[in-house]
C-alpha cells in the first residue's frame, strides 16, 4: 500500500479534478469556501497596502538559519506582491538559495516543486526547518546538483496563500512574480542573471504557465529556458477519464475541488453540495499535507460525499478546468522548452501534451522532447531529471537551443 500511494501522490492533480465537476452545482449566496487556517507565522501576513504595489515588488524579507537540505548555502524568505486568478493583489512567498561558487548575475533557476496540499504547514518554506518526520523535500537531491553548479535557485510557494491546490495559471503567476522580486534585491546577486525554469507534474504546471504567460506577463524577464516535466495540460480531460469511481487518491481529487473553490469563489461551490460524509472529509484535510489528504480519502468516491444528482452538469465548473488547461491557452512562450513524459502515463493525458507542443512548434518555438523509458508517471520523473538539468545548462551557456519538432 505504502508504494501505491508514494507512486500515485507524486502527481500534482493526477487527473483527479472531476471532483470539482463534480460539486459545482451552481454558485448560491451561502457558498463560503473552506480557506485555511491562518499561518501562524506573522512574516506570511500581506500588509495592509500590497494593493498600492506593483506585481514583483518585495513587502518583506528575512534571512533564514542555514538549512540541511541545502548544506553551505544562505536561505533567504521574501514576501511579494502577486495576482491571484481573478486579477486582484495578493501576497505571495518565495525561498532564495545562494550557493557559495554563485558569481554575481550567474545563473538563476527558478524550481517549481510538486505541492499536494491545503494547509500552510505544507509550504516549502515551511517544510525546509518542519521536524515532521513525515514531511521531506523530495526534490532536493536534484535542486543540489544545480546548487553544485553555482546557480542561485528560488522555490516559490506556487499555491498562494490560500493554498489553491489546482489552481494552475496562479502557479504562473507567482513563479514570474517571485522571480522579479528576488532580482529586485541586490544583496541575491541575481539582478541581471539569465533565469531558467523547471518542474514536475504539478510543479511542472507552474513552470509550463509561467513560461507561457511570461511574454505578456513578465515580458522583461529574461527567461533562456524551461524544463518541464509530466505536465497536465487538460484539467477537463483529466475529468472526464475520472468519473465517479472510487479511486485510491480520491482525498487529493477532494483537495483539488476545495482548492478551485478557494480560488475561483464565485464560480465553483464545493463546501454547499457536501452530505455528512463530504463535511467530515472536508474537516480531516481542510489544512492537510499528500500523507493525511491520501489517508483520510483513499478509496471514496464522488458520489459518497454529496447528494447531488446533477453534481457533473455546471458549465462553470468546465470554465474554470478549461482557463487552468495549457492545452487550451492561446499564447506560445518565447523561450526553448525541454518537455519530458512517458509514453505510457495513465495519470497524465499524453495527447494534451502532443497537441500542446505541436502547437508551440507550428509556431517557432524550439521544443525539445523526451519520451522516458519508463511506464509510469514516478519513474519519468527520476528519469528526465538529469537531462532537464543538462539542458537548462546548455541554455545559460548560449548553446542554440536543440528541437524535436
Amino acid at each position: 500500500m505504502a508504494a501505491l500511494i508514494r507512486r500515485l501522490v507524486t502527481g500534482c492533480v493526477v487527473g483527479l479534478l472531476a471532483v470539482g465537476t463534480a460539486f459545482a452545482g451552481g454558485v448560491t449566496a451561502s457558498a463560503l469556501p473552506v480557506y485555511p487556517a491562518s499561518d501562524p507565522d506573522p512574516f506570511f501576513t500581506a500588509p495592509p497596502d500590497v494593493a498600492a504595489h506593483q506585481p514583483g515588488d518585495v513587502l518583506k524579507i528575512r534571512q533564514m538559519p542555514p538549512n540541511l537540505y541545502f548544506p553551505g548555502s544562505q536561505v533567504w524568505e521574501l514576501l511579494f506582491r502577486t495576482t491571484d486568478s481573478e486579477g486582484k493583489p495578493i501576497a505571495a512567498n518565495t525561498t532564495f538559495l545562494l550557493p557559495p561558487n554563485h558569481t554575481p548575475d550567474g545563473p538563476l533557476l527558478s524550481y517549481q516543486h510538486i505541492i499536494n496540499a491545503l494547509g500552510h504547514k505544507c509550504k516549502i518554506a515551511t517544510e525546509l526547518y518542519t521536524t515532521d518526520p513525515l514531511t521531506q523535500i523530495r526534490e532536493a537531491p536534484g535542486l543540489n546538483i544545480a546548487l553544485a553548479r553555482g546557480w542561485a535557485v528560488a522555490l516559490p510557494d506556487h499555491l498562494g496563500p490560500r493554498m489553491a491546490y489546482g489552481a494552475a495559471k496562479l502557479g504562473g503567476q507567482i513563479t514570474l512574480d517571485g522571480i522579479r522580486a528576488v532580482k529586485k534585491v541586490p544583496q541575491l546577486l541575481v539582478a541581471h542573471s539569465p533565469v531558467g525554469l523547471g518542474g514536475y507534474s504539478g510543479g511542472g504546471m507552474a513552470t509550463a504557465w509561467a513560461a507561457a504567460l511570461a511574454p505578456d506577463y513578465a515580458p522583461e524577464l529574461n527567461i533562456v529556458g524551461a524544463a518541464e516535466g509530466g505536465v497536465p495540460m487538460n484539467l477537463g480531460k483529466m475529468a472526464s477519464a475520472l468519473g465517479t469511481n472510487p479511486h485510491p487518491a480520491f482525498g487529493l481529487a477532494m483537495a483539488a475541488a476545495l482548492g478551485l473553490e478557494r480560488e475561483y469563489p464565485d464560480r465553483m461551490n464545493v463546501t454547499d453540495q457536501l452530505n455528512d460524509n463530504g463535511r467530515w472529509l472536508l474537516s480531516m484535510i481542510q489544512n492537510g499535507c499528500t500523507n493525511e489528504i491520501m489517508f483520510w480519502g483513499i478509496g471514496r468516491a464522488a458520489n459518497q460525499v454529496t447528494n447531488n444528482p446533477d453534481f457533473l452538469d455546471d458549465p462553470a465548473a468546465w470554465q474554470v478546468m478549461a482557463e487552468n488547461s495549457l492545452e487550451m491557452y492561446p499564447g506560445v512562450p518565447n523561450a526553448p522548452i525541454f518537455e519530458w513524459h512517458s509514453p505510457t502515463d495513465t495519470l497524465v493525458p499524453v495527447d494534451s501534451i502532443d497537441n500542446t507542443v505541436r502547437r508551440y512548434c507550428d509556431a517557432g518555438v524550439a521544443v525539445q522532447t523526451l519520451l522516458t523509458p519508463s511506464p509510469d508517471h514516478l519513474s519519468a520523473a527520476v528519469l528526465g531529471l538529469p537531462q532537464s538539468l543538462d539542458w537548462l545548462d546548455a541554455r545559460f551557456r548560449g548553446d542554440p537551443a536543440p528541437s524535436t519538432c
